[in-house]
């Protein structure tokens, strides 16, 4: 999340009605429910974590144990 000065983005009067409640203070301002993403959505972390159980779930049927899964993928069985 990146910083972005008030002062720069937002009219001078409701930067000073802000500060009544948060004078210098950073607060978060989150994103509207239409623009906003879930987790793993922005750094494809989601979309990598889908893959790796894709080819988990693969090498499983194909005979790989637990057990060697999860050693090969660092989890718990």
């Amino acid at each position: 999340m990146g910083y972005v000065n008030a002062d720069d983005v937002l009219p001078k009067i409701l930067v000073e009605e802000i500060q009544k409640y948060v004078d210098g203070q950073q607060i978060y301002i989150p994103r509207k429910n239409e623009n906003s993403l879930s987790w793993g959505e922005k750094n494809g972390t989601k979309e990598k974590l889908a893959e790796r159980n894709q080819t988990i779930v693969k090498r499983y049927y194909s005979g790989q144990t637990i057990t060697e899964l999860s050693e090969v993928y660092y989890l718990s069985e």
